[in-house]
């Protein structure tokens, strides 16, 4: 078990932290999101939790973004895969995120289809 002041250490959340990506610095706050943990230039993230805020994974790696999705209520999410180990998480974007990647990502199935969309006039 950890102690309470290595819990405490743990938990403390940075003012900032640096991309592993694009190696930008970026504020920690995030309008949008109590939780951040990707780059809103870039979009990439870090494997650095197991359950949003835990900050538990030793894994540590880039997470590549990958795809959106939408809740139910319309929210867009962010999907990550880490390029060690293959997980895959939900992030929550946030309201300064790079609108630009979001569409490119939101796009990506319909510009990458896996049959030729010529075909859908014949139907």
């Amino acid at each position: 078990m950890s102690s309470p002041t290595q819990r405490a250490r743990r938990n403390r959340r940075p003012r900032s932290f640096r991309c592993l990506n694009c190696h930008l610095d970026v504020p920690a706050d995030a309008p949008g999101t109590a939780h951040r943990n990707h780059c809103p230039t870039c979009l990439w993230s870090r494997h650095v939790d197991h359950i949003p805020g835990d900050r538990a994974a030793g894994c540590g790696a880039r997470m590549e973004p990958i795809a959106i999705t939408a809740r139910r209520d319309g929210e867009w999410l962010l999907i990550h895969r880490c390029v060690q180990c293959d997980e895959l998480h939900r992030n929550r974007i946030a309201g300064d995120d790079n609108a630009v990647i979001l569409f490119e990502l939101a796009v990506r199935p319909l510009a990458r289809s896996p049959f030729p969309l010529a075909q859908l006039v014949r139907l």
